[in-house]
């Protein structure tokens, strides 16, 4: 199962040289966060989002939709070993928002990239969503700061979580550091994924039942969390305000985030609102 890389390249405007450099691993990250929007729809109608190539193509690359980071960061893995990086599946706990001791399951997916002929690895993910989430990849080297497409992060190293030492990712809020993630380098098969992605989906207490969906542009990033639309600038300043009913929501995703709602969409949020 292959993606069609030139569809692939057309959705998120794309036209770079499709070679396995440096170059190209960073615009195409970029390209794809730009492009796809972070979202969770299928989950709050009721299924499990597919992980198969060739529905993640059908969805994401030839649908008006996009994903959460199991299928967003399986989609560019499967880009990028179609033109020659080496790749490594990794999951990781979500640590944005956690209380101080939490200890999150790994429900978050992200890579590990090789560029041929270069030494050490990059950190790739483009299914995170967030303020916080990375632009562009950013080479695996501890207390390295990072700026890229204008957000600074950075790699800490932490005590082994088992026989793996354990790496946080961290972006730059005014004048503090913010723990984004933390995964271990120890590859993950494919069938461990395929569990992650199902937990997330349907756990009773998934963050993810309600709506979550988040766009970045050039004029900044939108985020919706259940009724409440947060539109923050390139600037950083913020506006907020709540979405009233079903059928708003419904065109909001539409109209804001570029997102063809699926049958059931509005039955679900009546019944979760009644």
């Amino acid at each position: 199962m292959t993606v069609d890389l030139e569809k692939y390249f057309a959705r998120i405007g794309w036209d770079g040289e499709p070679t396995p450099t440096s170059t190209t691993l960073r615009s195409l990250h970029h390209a794809h966060v730009l492009g796809l929007p972070f979202e969770n729809i299928d989950v709050v109608v009721g299924s499990v989002p597919s992980l198969d190539i060739t529905d993640l193509q059908a969805k994401l690359v030839e649908g008006s939709r996009g994903g959460y980071c199991f299928e967003h960061n399986t989609l560019f893995a499967a880009v990028l070993d179609q033109l020659g990086f080496e790749v490594t599946r990794l999951t990781g706990r979500v640590r944005a928002g956690a209380r101080p001791g939490e200890v999150r399951p790994r429900t978050h997916m992200v890579l590990a990239v090789r560029v041929p002929g270069e030494p050490g690895r990059n950190l790739a993910d483009v299914g995170y969503g967030s303020l916080g989430a990375l632009l562009e990849p950013l080479p695996m080297i501890p207390d390295q700061v990072r700026e890229g497409a204008g957000r600074h992060h950075r790699l800490m190293v932490e005590a082994a979580e088992g026989p793996a030492p354990r790496w946080v990712l961290q972006a730059r809020t005014g004048d503090d550091w913010e723990d984004q993630s933390a995964f271990t380098l120890d590859p993950v098969p494919t069938p461990d994924i395929a569990v992650a992605n199902w937990y997330v989906a349907t756990h009773p207490r998934s963050p993810f039942r309600r709506p979550y969906v988040q766009r970045t542009d050039a004029t900044g990033h939108l985020r919706l969390d259940g009724t409440t639309l947060t539109r923050t600038e390139a600037a950083g300043t913020s506006s907020i305000r709540q979405v009233e009913g079903a059928d708003e929501l419904g065109e909001l995703l539409e109209s804001e985030f570029g997102i063809a709602p699926p049958s059931g969409l509005r039955t679900a949020l009546r019944t979760q609102s009644g």
